[in-house]
């Protein structure tokens, strides 16, 4: 078979490109398709997004969730590429017309890990320890804990922020669990957090356009039912706070079955102030689980009033 039947747009990272690697074998599995065609069958189309040229300054001053997408969404747009590859956490709450969610892999552990130079966990961390992070909820959340600690901008990949800890431009960072996995990476001593995740965090999202049916039955045969209502009721809660990368939330969806419980916060960046919700649902869909999420947001922005962070 010559004739590709889907292309993928993707980011160029390595974990980009392991992801979109992974949604291709789920759909030869799924699908039949010989390994050895699917460069043909499914080619992925490797894309620098606005994010990736951004290294020396924190992408909240360059305009915040959405930049990791746009340059992806385009070509999708466009008809450059049939479907779009995403960590779920890089996409702001509205789509752009005409684009859709179709499927969402099977989520891995969406918890964040710490890891130190010197391998201690965070609670040994030392006085005014130089943290480096790139994200205002890892920023505000161990601020909470630490107002002590120097935060330090750690831009770039997985593999360049863990040389830039170990070269000690910062004494320690924190990195998606997920993102490690994916990789095969295995960071000694790593301490596993148990603080509410970046919304979405560890989940694959595949995105089409909408009035694409044969796209749509292609890659409804590896969507994950349970990992797609937990980010529907994430991304409502994102939704409902207007939020970007630049304003500190965190946010949990749990399923059981069709059962749903969520749990969601909102931080000033200096982690001073916080507001938390929580929210139970049986029998939920992906509507329903959206309109939670959103009521959830809705219950902290009442209760914040005018303290909400607002960027």
């Amino acid at each position: 078979m010559s004739k590709a039947v889907l292309r993928i747009a993707s980011r160029g990272s390595p974990l980009a490109l392991t992801q979109s690697r992974l949604v291709r074998a789920a759909l030869a599995a799924a699908h039949g398709w010989a390994d050895a065609e699917l460069d043909s069958i499914c080619p992925i189309i490797p894309m620098r997004t606005t994010g990736d040229r951004i290294v020396d300054r924190p992408l909240v001053e360059a305009g915040g969730k959405g930049l990791f997408v746009k340059e992806i969404e385009d070509a999708l747009l466009q008809d450059e590429a049939d479907i779009a590859v995403h960590s779920t956490k890089d996409m702001p709450a509205v789509q752009p017309a005409g684009l859709t969610i179709a499927a969402v892999l099977p989520r891995e552990d969406p918890h964040d890990l710490f890891i130190a130079a010197d391998r201690a966990p965070f609670a040994q961390l030392k006085r005014d320890a130089k943290l480096g992070t790139s994200s205002v909820r890892r920023q505000a959340q161990a601020l909470r804990l630490r107002p002590d600690l120097q935060i330090v901008l750690l831009r770039g990949n997985v593999e360049t922020r863990l040389a830039k800890v170990r070269r000690g431009e910062a004494d320690a960072t924190m990195l998606a669990r997920a993102g490690l996995a994916r990789l095969g990476i295995t960071v000694e001593e790593a301490e596993p957090l148990d603080w509410l995740p970046a919304l979405c965090q560890g989940a694959i999202a595949i995105e089409i356009r909408a009035a694409d049916k044969h796209a749509q039955n292609l890659v409804a045969a590896i969507d994950d039912p349970a990992s797609h209502l937990a980010i529907a009721c994430e991304r409502g809660f994102l939704a409902g706070l207007d939020g970007s990368c630049r304003t500190p939330i965190a946010g949990l969806a749990r399923v059981n079955k069709s059962s749903l419980r969520f749990s969601g916060e909102v931080l000033t960046p200096d982690g001073r102030n916080f507001w938390t919700a929580s929210r139970d649902l049986s029998d939920a869909t992906q509507a329903s689980a959206f309109a939670l999420g959103q009521d959830a947001a809705l219950e902290i922005r009442e209760r914040a009033g005018p303290a909400l962070p607002r960027f």
